[in-house]
């Protein structure tokens, strides 16, 4: 009872903090100053998407983010999507404000530009409607194009957030990747899976660490606490990625859960 209670405190605060900064500060799109919601639907349709994909360890340009060969054996994670890049202002500015400035409702123009870029990503992979749905003959489709096993069996691909410790739960007040993958998820109906993956460590933040101590710093972080996955394939949603560290500490928890291939997806690299 006690922790349900600190839970209710914890929500209404936020709400009641929400409500006073919609009063000092009313919404306006962080690109034309139009006022009503923080990114309206023509400065959203203006969002650059990123065409160009490559494999995140050695930068050699690929069609669908996966890891090279050579470079396969460094990761447990098959692959990043990247959705936008971190140079273009306006990206940049929303993710800073959804991450560093706590405004959870940029999640929902977010989560809507994770799914337009995914969409993307499944023309250019020439998959329709009727092939997406359950049934389809993936060995068949597989001949045809060399789109990832995720891409072919879209319908059937779980989505979960890169977790967030208790400790850094409660110091933001919401975790910035469920929130976009709970848009995400909801775009395509897939299951959004929230209470499996788990982070164990309070750590430092990566951003301040070299590609080795980021390593060092995630070592032991996550853990499964879910039903094994059973070769299912698995879609991880981050706000950015830089080095994959942290993705790849999460992928190689999932797999050893029984998950098949498992794949970030990222608004931007940081």
């Amino acid at each position: 009872m006690r922790g349900q209670g600190g839970t209710s405190f914890l929500s209404h605060a936020i709400k009641t903090r929400d409500f006073i900064l919609d009063l000092l500060f009313p919404r306006e799109c962080l690109r034309c100053g139009q006022e009503g919601a923080w990114l309206c639907e023509s400065c959203f349709r203006k969002l650059p998407l990123k065409s160009d994909q490559y494999c995140l360890h050695c930068k050699k340009a690929n069609k669908y983010g996966e890891f090279c060969s050579s470079c396969q054996a460094n990761y447990a994670l098959n692959g990043v999507w990247i959705a936008g890049d971190y140079a273009s202002a306006i990206i940049a500015q929303l993710v800073k404000k959804l991450k560093y400035k706590f405004i959870k409702d940029i999640s929902l123009p977010l989560g809507q530009y994770l799914a337009l870029f995914m969409r993307n990503l499944l023309n250019q992979a020439r998959l329709t409607a009727l092939d997406l749905g359950r049934g389809a003959d993936w060995r068949r489709l597989g001949k045809l194009t060399s789109s990832p096993p995720p891409l072919l069996a879209f319908s059937e691909c779980l989505i979960m957030p890169v977790p967030l410790h208790q400790k850094r739960l409660r110091w933001r007040g919401f975790n910035q990747a469920q929130a976009l993958a709970q848009h995400f998820a909801a775009n395509f109906h897939l299951p959004l899976i929230t209470d499996g993956l788990m982070r164990n460590k309070h750590t430092k933040p990566q951003a301040s660490l070299n590609e080795a101590e980021r390593q060092h710093n995630l070592a032991g972080c996550f853990d499964w606490q879910g039903a094994k996955l059973n070769g299912q394939h698995v879609i991880l949603i981050d706000d950015v990625v830089t080095t994959g560290a942290t993705l790849n500490e999460c992928a190689r928890v999932l797999k050893k859960a029984g998950a098949s291939e498992v794949w970030g997806l990222v608004v931007a690299k940081g």
